[in-house]
């Protein structure tokens, strides 16, 4: 089953504060960041927080996934020693960049479903696009292990490894757009072809520059993605419904398809609709859509009724 990814909101995995305020934010996943959202000191905190919180998480109906340290960095193993449990839903491996990174992650993730009696290839993975070699590696990276669930991407690593320095920071969304726009093509358009997801970079404008970031997500959307990162909370609800089909978009894929079937009903293989002409790549263009917002309604109604029981504490602390 496809997971509906639309908004994934990074969370700082050494602050149980922010966990706990993150439940109620509206995000469909939320990213434990173990890499730069936790300082060197408090990558232990941040392990044992991001452990202690899968069950409460999951209770609240979100997707959990757990951003760890890039493999240079000799830290996954350990990370994936602490996360790999009960409750979580993927890795996000920062700075994928080989299809050998991908296999070495795979191995260590393995490992560890098999001590703690977990099922084999539970734990999915989202390769983390960063660097230009991450970029050209992608067919060989996506095709190195069935965990692979999506791919996302990361604009602000990505551009200074390109010699653009400040580039997304300093230039306005719609500046620095052109900038990644092959990089963001290529992530889409390669993870549209594997069948998987792709998954947007944060948003790098101002953080009340709400427009800006709904422009950004529906150009985001046009060329493939699925999703975003989000780096602020008041930016879910924008995000969410940016990856939502639009009520008036739902109402006319339904005509589309009515018409169709209609049509096909009386042995034609394409009708009009409005003036428009409606064939079979329409109809399944809706079927597309009307799939989307079934799967969305039913997460919503899930999450709401997860989160109606109230099964958890969130004042205590995990230590």
């Amino acid at each position: 089953m496809v997971r509906i990814l639309r908004s994934m909101l990074y969370v700082p995995a050494n602050s149980w504060r922010m966990i706990i305020t993150a439940v109620s934010e509206g995000a469909d996943a939320v990213i434990l960041d173990l890499e730069d959202g936790c300082p060197m000191a408090e990558k232990e905190t941040g392990r044992v927080f991001a452990r202690d919180s899968l069950s409460m998480l999951k209770e609240q109906g979100l997707e959990v996934y757990v951003r760890v340290n890039s493999l240079e960095t000799g830290l996954p193993e350990i990370d994936i020693s602490y996360v790999v449990t009960q409750g979580l839903d993927g890795i996000m491996l920062a700075k994928t960049e080989s299809k050998e990174d991908i296999i070495s992650l795979d191995k260590l993730i393995e490992k560890e479903e098999q001590k703690k009696g977990l099922e084999l290839n539970s734990i999915t993975l989202i390769a983390l696009i960063e660097t230009p070699r991450g970029i050209l590696n992608l067919p060989q990276i996506i095709a190195a292990g069935q965990r692979i669930e999506a791919v996302a991407f990361g604009a602000g690593d990505f551009s200074r490894e390109m010699g653009a320095g400040m580039g997304v920071t300093k230039l306005s969304p719609e500046e620095y757009f052109p900038m990644v726009l092959h990089a963001r093509s290529s992530i889409a358009m390669a993870a549209r072809a594997a069948g998987i997801q792709a998954i947007d970079t944060p948003f790098f404008g101002l953080v009340i520059d709400l427009e800006g970031l709904a422009r950004e997500s529906e150009k985001a959307k046009l060329l493939g993605f699925s999703g975003k990162q989000v780096t602020h909370p008041r930016h879910v609800a924008v995000v969410n419904e940016c990856f939502s089909p639009a009520k008036e978009d739902v109402d006319f894929a339904k005509q589309v398809a009515e018409a169709y079937n209609a049509a096909r009903a009386k042995g034609l293989g394409a009708t009009t609709l409005g003036g428009k002409m409606i064939d079979y790549g329409s109809f399944k263009r809706a079927e597309g859509l009307l799939s989307l917002a079934e799967a969305i309604e039913k997460k919503e109604k899930k999450k709401s009724e997860e989160q109606s029981r109230g099964r958890s504490d969130f004042s205590d602390s995990p230590v």
